[in-house]
């Protein structure tokens, strides 16, 4: 049988080149971009470097072939952040403009401490997600049951395989919520302790784009607009769209995120690497967003790991690769 792929050869060129530079750049270890189509569910560019030309065998490793995007895990970081905001908004707990003390920039949870990078005062919600505040996220998420931080987190397809046609994309891990301490309740709240892959933190965020509603993705072309499944309100997916607009702005943490011609909203993620039982000075950084913000029409994922010219943080590394992105896929799809 004929198969016609979602992916467009021109939107994964060029994510494939813009990945490429920003490895060159910062002298990365690799790099993946993602990109789909919010009304389709397709996945327009799967991007991956290092990679290879099939018509060359020779010393072909298993690093630069296989599909990072989908095969790679990682702890997702600040990334995990408007899903907390989110459920916060959902079950009535605060609105966009609740304060939340986040001063003196640090909380202690069963004796441990949790920082901010830097001190920040009394915030409001959408102040916690625009500069990224992990003692606000703390704050909100220990409100929560730890059961219904787990069934957001696995309704949006974490620790869920991904329903792609593709061999070795990964399931990541979200531990069942019966075995969380508090710390570790605390520390999921701002995606340490859970792992996925790009393809799914950029699905997840299909539910900010879609109004609350999951998309199905596919990897083969669609002609039909896809049907999500509801997870949250549209009056919630919109006031966290919302904030990840302010998130990618000025006195956010990524203005260089911004696209130029269309608005966006999105959001950093910058994680030290695990190894063994602790975390080493090596990093990934990333950045996951959508636009249009008022009628998202696609979300880019990237990520950078291990960054090696001593900037390393998503706004910085992750953020103009998904400016450059946007702004080309949007003018290749034809939304004004």
């Amino acid at each position: 049988r004929d198969i016609q792929l979602a992916i467009d050869s021109k939107v994964q060129f060029f994510a494939y080149q813009r990945v490429r530079d920003a490895v060159a750049e910062h002298k990365a270890r690799a790099g993946s971009v993602v990109v789909l189509d919010v009304q389709t569910g397709e996945v327009l560019a799967l991007a991956n470097y290092p990679s290879y030309n099939p018509a060359v065998r020779q010393g072909m490793t298993g690093a630069q072939i296989r599909n990072r995007a989908l095969t790679d895990i990682f702890e997702p970081g600040s990334t995990m952040k408007p899903f907390i905001a989110a459920l916060a908004l959902e079950k009535k707990m605060v609105s966009p403009s609740t304060p939340i003390q986040t001063a003196p920039g640090r909380i202690l949870v069963s004796g441990l401490p949790i920082s901010d990078a830097h001190p920040h005062g009394v915030l409001t919600v959408a102040e916690v997600i625009q500069k990224s505040s992990n003692v606000g996220t703390v704050k909100m998420a220990m409100q929560m049951q730890p059961r219904e931080m787990w069934e957001l987190y696995a309704q949006v397809g974490f620790g869920q395989k991904p329903q792609i046609d593709f061999p070795g994309a990964v399931t990541g891990r979200l531990r069942p919520y019966k075995t969380w301490r508090p710390i570790e309740q605390a520390t999921m709240s701002y995606g340490y302790g859970l792992s996925a892959s790009l393809f799914q933190l950029a699905r997840a965020y299909t539910v900010f784009a879609r109004d609350g509603e999951l998309l199905p993705v596919s990897i083969l072309r669609q002609t039909e607009p896809a049907a999500g499944q509801r997870v949250m309100s549209p009056q919630t997916a919109r006031a966290v769209r919302e904030m990840l607009r302010l998130a990618a702005g000025p006195g956010g943490t990524a203005p260089k995120a911004q696209a130029i011609g269309y608005s966006v909203g999105g959001k950093t993620g910058t994680a030290r690497k695990q190894e063994g039982k602790g975390y080493t000075n090596r990093y990934r950084a990333w950045f996951v967003g959508l636009a249009p913000v008022d009628k998202p029409r696609i979300v880019v994922a990237v990520m950078v790991d291990e960054p090696g010219k001593g900037v390393y943080y998503g706004g910085e590394v992750a953020a103009p690769v998904f400016s450059q992105v946007v702004q080309q896929t949007l003018r290749m799809l034809g939304v004004p």
